[in-house]
């Protein structure tokens, strides 16, 4: 990274999360100036912060070597709290980037989406949104625990009042499930996070939450279970993973279709991040001692999660526990340990993010569409609306892992990685394909062919009608899709720019620790420490 790189990063990387709260702020106190302000201002802000981060990506350097380069490419570092040695410290690599660009492309969509669906309190909404995208940006770039900590917390409470405020018939118990899910499962993590630093205090003289320093630390094996286990539940009740799935389906299918995208494409993915980033490089000792049983409750959870997919009528409960199958390859393939399952798990998370994103927005272009959800109230929906069903037709089956399409580059790698590593936990979470297959079809069956229901006709003359995808879901719809079809088939570039990062957590989580603090030079100096 050059000088003017470094500098440039060190001016931009903060100031893009300012940029979205600043952006919240005022999208909110825009509303009484005209109707479409918030929308408005919502958009050209994210769209700022996308060409911001688009800026860290390393121009000068092919993308083939950039395995061979300095692991962070942007980089920020500022005393916060001296005293207790908390810092504004942030940091983006291959791995955080893939995921911030998810993440404002998907904020992008939203707002487009949520156009006629919101109608009151527009402000506040977009509000909420720039601030839980300003969360989830925080929580893929912050290195300092507290800070991350923080962001964590950040994008959990406009994330509750999206349910709470703009959601379905049962919006506030979906969305104090959530809540307290989320903040009793993140209370373990900060006292995980307390008992590291106390430790590095005790070992360097020095309070630090310095992601770096951590690494250095020398931790009782008792300790370091137990420690880790508090990070573990709180990134698996995020992911989310058995047991501690039982919030999503309700804040899925209560929350408005901006508040689903969101939560299930970009939102779980911080539970795998955290995982992928903290977990495993901070605890290599524990790593072996867990792997076993985090694999099989990810292979558990692929065909738990598909089982109940396919028993739902609510078309949108259907999708949502889609998101618990689709993340059991996540754990599957992370705890793997090996580079061909990781990266399999981190295109799962990027392909996910697309695919189920997709199907949320067309089930709430339904419920817009009819004012129902039940698989059992819809059919014939193929020659009423063709456009409509053709896309539902494709994300369907993207979703079950149709050949040439990022699904399934995912989770063939994902099996080809674990396989060698736990045959039972791998055969199990295959069996998940071929039900995949299953709920994916019957919903297409149910909702595209077969009799249209006669209260269709209700207020046409006797005549069947369903609008067709209006003209900015034609877009949303073909952008999504040409992202699938590119990740399915040029899959290399994400490999190459999330390869870096995941070399360096495989190296750091199967190679025990020791009192040489040279032992993380790697990290260190790619940081510019």
């Amino acid at each position: 990274m050059t000088e003017d790189t470094i500098l440039g990063s060190q001016v931009t990387l903060f100031s893009t999360v300012i940029l979205l709260l600043v952006g919240g702020l005022l999208a909110w106190v825009s509303e009484s100036l005209h109707r479409h302000a918030p929308k408005v201002i919502a958009i050209v802000t994210q769209i700022i912060a996308l060409y911001i981060i688009l800026g860290w990506y390393p121009a000068s350097i092919p993308i083939e070597d950039l395995v061979s380069s300095s692991q962070w490419w942007a980089f920020y570092q500022q005393d916060w709290i001296p005293r207790f040695g908390i810092q504004l410290l942030f940091a983006v690599d291959g791995l955080s980037w893939l995921l911030l660009i998810l993440t404002v492309l998907l904020g992008i969509i939203c707002v487009i989406i949520s156009w006629t669906e919101i109608t009151k309190r527009s402000g506040f909404f977009h509000f909420n949104l720039l601030w839980t995208v300003a969360g989830i940006i925080g929580v893929f770039t912050a290195l300092d625990l507290f800070l991350f900590f923080a962001f964590w917390e950040i994008m959990l409470i406009p994330m509750y009042f999206l349910i709470a405020i703009w959601g379905h018939e049962n919006r506030g118990y979906a969305a104090l499930k959530f809540f307290l899910f989320t903040q009793i499962s993140g209370l373990l993590m900060l006292i995980s996070i307390v008992v590291l630093a106390i430790l590095y205090q005790q070992q360097f003289g020095v309070f630090s939450f310095n992601y770096f320093d951590l690494l250095k630390l020398n931790i009782p094996l008792d300790l370091a279970t137990w420690v880790c286990l508090g990070f573990l539940i709180a990134f698996m009740v995020k992911l989310p993973a058995l047991p501690f799935h039982t919030w999503l389906p309700d804040a899925h299918t209560e929350a408005p279709t901006a508040g689903s995208v969101i939560l299930a494409a970009v939102l779980l993915k911080t539970g795998a991040y955290g995982i992928i980033r903290f977990v495993l490089p901070i605890f290599p000792e524990v790593i072996p001692l867990i792997a076993p049983t985090v694999m099989m409750i990810g292979a558990v959870g692929v065909i738990y999660g598909a089982i109940l997919a396919f028993a739902q009528t609510d078309l949108k409960r259907l999708v949502a526990y889609t998101s618990v199958s689709h993340m059991g390859f996540v754990l599957l393939g992370v705890f793997a340990l090996n580079e061909r399952a990781m990266q399999g798990a981190v295109m799962q998370l990027f392909a996910h993010g697309f695919s189920t994103a997709a199907l949320f927005i067309l089930v709430g272009g339904l419920q817009e569409r009819l004012h129902t959800r039940d698989m059992r109230k819809m059919g014939g929906f193929w020659q009423l609306a063709p456009k409509l069903a053709v896309a539902t037709l494709f994300f369907a089956i993207a979703s079950l892992g149709l050949p040439g399409l990022g699904n399934f580059v995912a989770e063939l790698l994902v099996l080809i990685g674990s396989f060698p590593v736990d045959p039972v936990a791998t055969i199990i979470a295959s069996i998940g394909l071929v039900l995949a297959a299953v709920y994916s079809l019957t919903m297409a069956q149910r909702v595209l062919f077969g009799d249209v229901p006669d209260y269709l006709k209700s207020n046409t003359k006797g005549k069947f009608f369903l609008p067709d995808l209006y003209p900015r879901e034609k877009w949303v719809m073909f952008s999504m899709a040409i992202a699938l079809i590119w990740l399915g088939l040029f899959p290399q570039p994400v490999f190459h720019l999330s390869q870096n990062a995941v070399n360096q957590v495989l190296s750091a989580a199967t190679n025990a620790k020791t009192t040489d603090i040279a032992s993380t030079s790697f990290l260190i100096q790619g940081a510019g420490l």
